[in-house]
Formats: structure tokens, C-alpha cells, sequence
């Protein structure tokens, strides 16, 4: 069954609690805003799928898939399950975000979205992910759910990866990013 009829009062549960909380509460915003973000990466996945374009010998749409997994693993936690990101996780992704780094000329100034699509979504996913971030970050601070220090700094490095990415694909495609003239 696609449907229960048990949120149609504008309630919703949680992972292992019978308490029904609003949906417009802080926990279901970071719910929601970490759902949002992991379906658009899941289109940036199938935008890579068949580039195979790879990162320290890994294409980025398995990477991609990785870090997919690992937006449940932050959402269970913060639904109230036992469930932690690793710092091996976190290692995982700076070990990418430096050899991206690498292969990209410095970076002095904020750049344009949008050389190229694919380049446009990462940079739009990294958005989504500040979003979950700052969600995250609200209901840690106002101790409504047990949030690891980990999650805060997997989802910190994540928005960089996804920069790491956006600026990846606009060279490797052959763009130029241009800085705003302000």
C-alpha cells in the first residue's frame, strides 16, 4: 500500500516511538530536507551513470550511491535509531575532496553555477545539503535527538565533495567558470 491515512492530521512517527510529532517540527524538517537532498543526488547519479568519470580509480556515480546509503544512515539517527557515520566515512570523502583538489586550478573567488548540467545539479545538490546541515545542526542544538559529532562533519564534507564535484565537471567537460563581477 502507497498510502496509510496515518499522517493525514499532520502528524507523523518516528523511528522506534509511538509519540506522534507535527510534520512541520524540527526533527521532521531535518527528515525531510536530508529525503530531499539524497533524491536529487540520486539525479546526479543517473546524470554520471554513464560518464564514467572516476575519482581515485571510482566512478562518481558509485560514489555517489556510497554517500546515498550513508543519508539514510543520518536520517535513521535522527529518526532516533542507533545508527552512527563512521570517521572512516568522513576520511573516505577528504580523501576524494584532495584529489579533486589536485586536479583543479586554485579556487580565489566564488564561481557562476551552471557551466555545464551536470555541473548545475552537483552545485545544487551541495545546496540541499547546507540545508539538511543547518536542519541537522538545529535539532542537535536543541537536544531532540541524539545527533554524533560525526554526522555534523560528514554532512560539512559533503557539501564539499559536491562542490569538489561541481567544479570537477565543468573542467573535465571543458568549461570555463566565470566569478561573479559584482
Amino acid at each position: 500500500m502507497l498510502y496509510t491515512r496515518k499522517g493525514d492530521n499532520g502528524k507523523t512517527g518516528t523511528f522506534g516511538c509511538s509519540q506522534k510529532i507535527s510534520k512541520s517540527s524540527d526533527i521532521t524538517e531535518a527528515l525531510g530536507s536530508l529525503d530531499e537532498a539524497n533524491s536529487y543526488l540520486g539525479i546526479c547519479r543517473a546524470q554520471t551513470e554513464n560518464s564514467k568519470i572516476k575519482i581515485q580509480e571510482t566512478e562518481i556515480s558509485k560514489i555517489i550511491y556510497k554517500v546515498q546509503n550513508n543519508l539514510f544512515t543520518i536520517q535513521a539517527q535522527v529518526a532516533g535509531a542507533d545508527k552512527k557515520i563512521s570517521k572512516n566515512e568522513v576520511q573516505f570523502l577528504e580523501e576524494i575532496i584532495s584529489n579533486i583538489e589536485k586536479m583543479l586550478p586554485p579556487i580565489k573567488t566564488f564561481l557562476i553555477p551552471g557551466e555545464n548540467i551536470i555541473s548545475a545539479q552537483f552545485d545544487f545538490a551541495r545546496t540541499l545539503i547546507r540545508r539538511a546541515e543547518r536542519r541537522v545542526v538545529a535539532v542537535s542544538e536543541e537536544n531532540l535527538a541524539q545527533i554524533d559529532p560525526e554526522t555534523l562533519v560528514y554532512l560539512n564534507r559533503l557539501s564539499s565533495l559536491l562542490y569538489a564535484f561541481a567544479r570537477f565537471s565543468a573542467q573535465t567537460s571543458g568549461s570555463t567558470e566565470t566569478p561573479p563581477t559584482y
